[in-house]
């Protein structure tokens, strides 16, 4: 059971780090593949350091979380699974976006993958 668990909390690790890699190598693709438009000067500036380092980051924790067994390192990357989701649900009720029920799903499904995860996988006592 823990190997399936273990392989099922790698996969959306692996997926991040690629989606990350992708803002630093072709930003106008990754863009375009989460829905956006490549912004321009400062705009775009912050939105490859900030939408890049966010997938980095949720991947790099996870994938520390995995080899170390240091149940902390799923709590951030949940944490920010379920404030996008969040965020998503306050931007269409407040800001006019559209309702992205399907990312909204997928993140709550691995916030709570991750959470499961903290519990099963690591080697604290």
């Amino acid at each position: 059971m823990n190997s399936l668990l273990r392989a099922l909390v790698a996969l959306p690790a692996i997926g991040f780090l690629v989606i990350g890699l992708r803002w630093a190598i072709d930003p106008s693709s990754a863009a375009s593949d989460l829905g956006m438009t490549l912004l321009s000067g400062v705009g775009r500036s912050s939105q490859i350091g900030d939408v890049g380092a966010l997938f980095l980051s949720m991947g790099s924790m996870i994938l520390i979380a995995l080899t170390t067994g240091q149940r902390s390192w799923f709590y951030a990357p949940a944490l920010m699974l379920s404030l996008i989701a969040v965020l998503r649900i306050l931007a269409w009720l407040l800001h006019g976006a559209a309702l992205t029920l399907d990312m909204i799903i997928l993140e709550v499904i691995v916030a709570s993958l991750l959470l499961l995860a903290s519990s099963r996988l690591s080697r604290e006592t």
